[in-house]
């Protein structure tokens, strides 16, 4: 989680300034190697990032890569940089010569913005024409991020990164496929379909007709797996709605709400009305405690209030709604927790 957070930052900072930035050099020091550091490696150790890294090829010597990130004296990761306008379709085979003549399994090309990370899955110590991991840094998935977890200084394994990158590179490239038939099915695609449902000869007619009707298929068989999805999730959040209404229907009928529990309650609604409408506030009253919630939601918990007992207490919530009892002495004292009050509806509100 820290990990992502620190990449949403980086994020949010490219956002910020990459039209303020018109060179390669500005592109390394404002995007790439904050992306380094925030994988663990100091940027400023000459011991674990190389700047301009040698790599002499043959005869022609010289030849320097942008960084090479080094682990116990052995480079592991050699990076390759471009101004960020630049597209990297065209630049990964300067980066293929450099692998050659290294020692590492890894090498990564990017532009600040878009990364592609290669290792050498077809011929030992040659670097793979295609990437095994890919991705744009300003809309990440959690998938991805898990990947990019694996290259952080404290987790780094070469193992490990290679047995799964042959999954990851052929999964990548089969989604791809997936998505291309989607948009427009070859005719391999439509001639495989057509073959099991059509019995006729397959004239250039009939494949142009099964071409439609096979893309046509394929989405929306797609779309109704999705609805299906979505649909089962739905109906299981209703059924446990009305499993917690009735939890609530049966407490309520043992609950006796108490004069003191409802003026802290309108203490709790002075405060919170700054940010919400009071119809918004609705409390719950049951065995254990007296629950204020968001829009009647007990997935929205705002605080819950311990009055019954010897000692006065008032249950604040984190943004992971883990609550934290405070001890109060009298209802007067819940206007001390104003500031953490509205923090909570911010959760909820963000």
């Amino acid at each position: 989680m820290e990990l992502q957070n620190q990449i949403k930052t980086l994020a949010d900072k490219i956002h910020q300034l990459k039209d303020k930035i018109d060179t390669e050099e500005s592109t390394k020091h404002a995007f790439v190697l904050p992306f380094i550091n925030l994988l663990g490696y100091d940027a400023f150790n000459p011991t674990e990032v190389v700047p301009e890294f040698t790599a002499d090829l043959g005869l022609k010597k010289g030849e320097k890569v942008d960084y090479a990130i080094f682990q116990n004296g052995i480079p592991i990761l050699i990076i390759e940089c471009k101004n960020w306008k630049e597209t990297l379709d065209i630049h990964s085979s300067q980066l293929f010569r450099y692998f050659h003549v290294t020692k590492t399994r890894f090498s990564l090309l990017t532009n600040g913005i878009q990364y592609r990370f290669y290792t050498d899955l077809e011929h030992a110590n040659k670097m793979d024409e295609k990437p095994f991991l890919e991705f744009d840094i300003t809309k990440l998935k959690d998938t991805e991020v898990h990947e990019i977890t694996k290259f952080h200084k404290s987790n780094f394994d070469v193992t490990k990164i290679v047995n799964n990158a042959s999954a990851l590179k052929y999964t990548r490239e089969l989604k791809k496929c997936i998505s291309d038939e989607m948009t427009g099915p070859s005719f391999e695609f439509v001639k495989l379909f057509a073959n099991r449902v059509y019995a006729g000869r397959l004239t250039e007619k009939v494949m142009e007709e099964f071409k439609d009707l096979v893309g046509k298929a394929f989405n929306q068989t797609v779309s109704e797996k999705v609805n299906d999805r979505l649909n089962a999730a739905l109906n299981k959040e209703a059924e446990k709605q009305q499993l917690d209404n009735i939890v609530v229907q049966l407490e309520d009928s043992k609950v006796s709400t108490t004069d003191e529990e409802l003026d802290a309650f309108r203490i709790v609604v002075a405060i919170l009305r700054r940010q919400l409408p009071v119809d918004r506030i609705v409390h719950r009253d049951t065995q254990s405690y007296f629950g204020v919630l968001l829009d009647d939601n007990n997935r929205k918990p705002l605080c819950r209030l311990h009055l019954n007992g010897g000692t006065k207490y008032i249950g604040l919530f984190d943004a992971n709604k883990t609550e934290t009892r405070m001890p109060i002495e009298t209802i007067d004292d819940i206007y001390q927790f104003e500031s953490q009050l509205l923090t909570i509806v911010s959760y909820y509100e963000s």
